[in-house]
């Protein structure tokens, strides 16, 4: 007889900067039906610790553990971007088959523009859709299926089609009182506060104003990220949910 697979409650949404994942996180967070731990990957790599649940942990090994570990009472709902690479995580095979992973998209020169405005001196591998594929295909590979992929546009164009067709795939109830919420800055955003600035100020799924192909279009430099990423994104957007 064969060892069942490893399965755990633990739900991830895995995003490029700006691509709108923490409003996805905060409408998780109004579901009040999980822990949710934001950033965990990305914090330990960029301020060398971070807090994930009640543990200080220090190294990408420690947050895979926790995540277990906390999973293990309760389900579990983080999400992370790309800005940085994740060894650890792309090596922990059983971690990718066994939690449910999905993604979150957002056009890449919009996504870029948006980075860029908080960053000056981004590089073309911080922007991340290269690596979020790359995590995209550990996912499959791991599992054997294709994960679940959301567009940030069907989110804010049809935010209650696009939650319940997400929470349809990944097998969660649809809870449309959570699509709303109080707008404010929550404390486990202040770290990095001036990434989650205009989301604190939002109560729903809400469109920012800009012109961000345009000013992405109009710099060099900025044009060719955006073409190095935009065979990623489009190979995930070829296979999101269409609600």
């Amino acid at each position: 007889m064969g060892q069942t697979p490893e399965t755990i409650p633990v739900l991830a949404l895995w995003s490029a900067p700006r691509c709108r994942s923490t409003a996805f996180a905060r409408m998780m967070t109004e579901r009040n039906d999980r822990v949710v731990v934001h950033e965990p990957f990305s914090r330990v790599v960029d301020f060398g610790e971070v807090k994930v649940g009640e543990r200080l942990v220090h190294s990408e090994r420690d947050v895979l553990a926790e995540l277990r570990s906390i999973a293990a009472e309760k389900p579990v709902f983080f999400k992370d971007t790309t800005d940085f690479a994740y060894p650890a995580l792309l090596a922990d095979e059983a971690f990718l088959a066994a939690a449910t992973h999905t993604f979150i998209i957002r056009d890449p020169a919009e996504a870029i523009a948006s980075h860029h405005a908080l960053n000056p001196d981004l590089g073309r591998d911080e922007i991340g859709f290269a690596r979020l594929y790359e995590i995209f295909t550990a996912v499959q590979a791991a599992t054997g299926t294709t994960p679940v992929v959301i567009d940030s546009d069907d989110l804010l164009n049809r935010p209650a089609e696009t939650v319940r067709a997400y929470c349809a795939a990944v097998g969660i109830p649809f809870l449309p009182e959570a699509l709303s919420w109080q707008p404010g800055m929550r404390s486990e955003w202040r770290a990095t506060s001036k990434w989650h600035q205009s989301t604190s100020e939002t109560a729903g799924f809400t469109r920012g104003s800009g012109r961000g192909a345009e000013t992405v279009a109009a710099d060099p430099v900025l044009r060719a990220y955006r073409d190095y990423h935009l065979p990623y994104y489009e190979k995930l957007r070829a296979v999101a949910l269409r609600p």
